[in-house]
């Protein structure tokens, strides 16, 4: 009983430690460390778990291999080889390969080193065009000298050997190339100088050839993170560099930069998408390309392979089993088809619509018309069948078979379970409009909008109105868009004003296409309009916030509280929205004096933004003259999106200065040999200059220019608001007004007209 306790436990464990080490590689890291410190029967369990995660991960392979080789349990190790070698094409773990095989064939003589030879011929096909492959030919080139020759036939047969690993490694692009290639030449020259010269210029050209490549080569792998675990993609900027890597370095590859045979080429494009597949083991349009290379170049068996793996990898990805049913159909293995079909189908509970909507139509294709519907009648059953299918098999009968009767009746017995889907209706309208069916059109749209919930029947409504503008008689669309109108407006707070006639009515219909009967600039216009027309009453309530100096714009609260708030997004405070005002950025003091001081220098703390004037002087030490002059110039606006019109004229009105660059530590003025700005300067005219001594009293008379220019608008009240003159220093007028209010308690309010475009208002004080 204590036994079965305690493996009941170590079971809760084992599975609680798989799932904290799902594709969480800080966690995959710490279990590896951990298994390192533990005996080889206490850590196995550790590793299998780790591995059955990341299948691919050749480090963990090799740790876990070479705590078997430590204790000589050679059994498990040649296990383990046979499970990660061919999957994780890695040079440390297949040298730890190499050198297993090394160890247990040490004393076997003759027979030992043949099998040795063997192993290294089968690591060098797999892994011998790998950039870092070049320690391996070495070694290899290294273990065949070492052989014994006892006689001349022996030696030569043993110098050929040599020869021909040299010959195959000096043409690989490896790192070690060119330490290959010098031993090479010394090689040939120790057997025969004569010989020697003759084979040294005939690989020459090959040799200059394989280090070119090499050099192009290095530049793509160098972007490789080779300690990369496989994980599921989560689109973090780290994968998708990596993603993009592999793709240059396979498109390399492809490319047969060597010149080389075709075959040769073909098995490095093959190592490069496996070595890639170690990486991006998840990724199945990695694993598609690769069935889909295989299959271009006329290896359908290899791509059915790659794509058995890559089910293997991602079994419940439906892009891959749809990729891998249309390959089987494409060769004519009907059979094989079927079956993953049918596998995406499963028990039929989890099938999804898609699924039956596919294989109805492999069904269709395949074998004909009647299977097709047997296989309809049984998904109808399904509790995930949704109104998808019964769109695609109607549709099915009537373009394919040439059976409207059909069609309608399917279109029908769906009505009566998704009469309540607008996608559904407007499907089976479409449907009736290709037969010129319009009586049972206008019964249609009857029929559904007496039953749909009115926030759902919009697109439903705009659909009956487009077929009777397109096909009716004037009363019967006037009609139908009074209906709409009156629906509509029991959904929103705006119902009167939807009840209203408006010109956008007469553009929607009279256009078609993209044929309308007014301008794009006039349907812009109109498009403004009618939303400062459902929210001119909203737009007057404005109210202060506590503690603030903003002011709420209630307007565009009233207008987002007309749409349905989702549960999935996370909306903003739009309490929290205030008066955009630049004084609070510049932290300009509202009562600052003409000569560009605080009224009061016992207390300097600007009003607006509750910051120490020094504190302002360090900003001023760090912005530019020319953003400083422009920030001057921006206007306060009425919101937190200002008019980009009012932002373009500001822009187009303004001269920025053009001052020399500023040294690290300098001020502006130190620049210009003049002394800082004040607050009270950075509000000057729309016409910056650079801060000297004179362009500061040029600055202050404009400024008093414009205050006497403001003084005479504002006595002149008889002027109407559309004759008033346009300001070119919406900011400065601010600032005015606001020295103005704190002086003499007074507010006051200026508006503007569409000078600039559309209706501009902005409220000072």
């Amino acid at each position: 009983m204590a036994s079965e306790g305690s493996d009941s436990k170590d079971k809760t464990t084992s599975n609680k430690l798989l799932d904290g080490l799902k594709y969480n590689v800080e966690v995959a890291e710490s279990v590896a460390n951990e298994a390192q410190r533990l005996p080889i029967l206490e850590a196995t369990p550790l590793y299998e778990q780790l591995l059955t995660v990341y299948p691919t991960a050749a480090k963990y392979w090799k740790q876990y291999v070479e705590a078997h080789m430590v204790v000589n349990n050679d059994d498990a190790t040649r296990q383990i080889f046979s499970r990660c070698l061919l999957n994780c094409l890695h040079i440390p773990l297949w040298r730890c390969y190499i050198r297993f095989i090394k160890k247990v064939n040490e004393r076997k003589g003759m027979e030992g080193q043949e099998e040795t030879r063997k192993a290294f011929d089968f690591m060098l096909s797999y892994l011998g065009v790998d950039i870092s492959s070049g320690p391996v030919w070495m070694e290899y080139i290294a273990f065949l000298k070492s052989l014994p020759a006892l006689s001349s036939q022996e030696e030569s047969h043993r110098m050929t050997a040599v020869r021909k690993v040299y010959q195959k490694a000096i043409i690989t692009p490896t790192h070690h190339i060119e330490q290959l290639w010098r031993d090479y030449e010394n090689f040939e020259n120790s057997v025969s100088r004569q010989l020697a010269k003759g084979l040294v210029s005939e690989y020459q050209p090959k040799f200059n050839s394989a280090r070119a490549v090499y050099r192009e080569r290095k530049k793509y792998v160098d972007e490789i993170d080779c300690n990369m675990l496989a994980v599921p993609p989560t689109g973090s900027s780290k994968e998708e560099l990596q993603w993009m890597s592999w793709r240059r370095l396979i498109a390399f590859e492809k490319g047969n930069p060597q010149r080389i045979d075709s075959a040769s080429s073909n098995k490095r494009i093959i190592f490069t998408y496996e070595q890639c597949l170690m990486y991006l083991y998840h990724y199945p349009d990695v694993w598609y390309d690769y069935a889909m290379w295989h299959a271009s170049n006329g290896s359908i068996d290899a791509a059915i392979k790659v794509f058995q793996r890559a089910l293997k990898a991602l079994p419940d990805s439906d892009m891959l089993k749809f990729a891998y049913a249309e390959l089987e159909e494409s060769r004519g293995s009907l059979q094989s088809a079927k079956k993953i079909y049918e596998s995406l189908l499963s028990d039929g509970v989890n099938a999804t619509a898609l699924a039956h909507i596919q294989f109805i139509r492999f069904l269709r294709r395949n074998e004909g018309v009647e299977a097709a519907r047997k296989h309809f009648l049984d998904a109808r059953k399904s509790p995930n069948c949704t109104y998808h299918v019964y769109v695609a098999y109607a549709m099915m009968a009537f373009c394919l078979d040439k059976d409207p009767k059909i069609a309608h009746n399917v279109f029908e017995d769906g009505m009566k379970r998704f009469m309540n889907e607008p996608t559904y209706i407007l499907k089976y309208a479409d449907f009736l409009a290709r037969l010129n069916d319009d009586r049972n059109i206008r019964a249609l749209f009857e029929r559904a909008l007496s039953t749909l919930p009115l926030e759902e029947s919009a697109e439903v409504w705009k659909r009956f109105i487009h077929f009777e503008q397109t096909y009716g008689d004037l009363a019967s669309m006037l009609k139908v868009e009074k209906r709409r109108k009156e629906a509509l407006s029991q959904t929103g707070e705006d119902g009167a004003s939807t009840l209203e006639s408006s010109l956008q009515d007469v553009v929607s219909r009279y256009s078609f296409m993209d044929l309308w009967p007014c301008t794009s600039s006039d349907l812009d216009n109109l498009t403004r309009q009618e939303w400062l027309a459902k929210n001119i009453s909203k737009n007057s309530e404005k109210s202060s916030l506590p503690g603030g100096t903003g002011f709420l714009d209630t307007g565009s609260a009233g207008f987002m509280s007309h749409s349905i708030p989702s549960t999935k997004v996370v909306y903003p405070d739009t309490s929290q929205m205030v008066i955009y005002d630049p004084s609070q950025i510049l932290g300009i003091l509202p009562t600052a004096t003409a000569s560009g001081l605080p009224a009061n220098p016992s207390n300097p703390v600007s009003v607006a933004s509750g910051a120490p004037t020094s504190v302002f002087d360090e900003i001023l030490k760090a912005t530019p003259a020319a953003l400083i002059a422009f920030l001057a110039n921006l206007p306060a606006v009425d919101g937190p999106t200002p008019d980009v019109d009012i932002v373009l004229s500001v822009c187009l009105e303004s001269d920025l200065p053009t001052v020399p660059l500023v040294k690290s530590g300098a001020t502006p003025a130190q620049v210009s040999g003049g002394p800082v700005p004040t607050t009270s300067d950075l509000s000057g005219s729309s016409k910056s200059h650079a801060f000297s001594n004179s362009s500061l009293k040029h600055t202050r008379d404009k400024q008093s220019g414009k205050r006497k220019d403001y003084d005479r608008q504002e006595d002149n009240e008889s002027t109407t608001v559309q004759s008033q003159p346009m300001p070119k220093d919406f900011f400065r007028i601010r600032q005015i007004q606001k020295a103005r209010g704190a002086t003499s308690s007074q507010t006051g309010s200026a508006s503007y007209g569409s000078a600039i475009s559309g209706d501009l208002s902005g409220s000072t004080g």
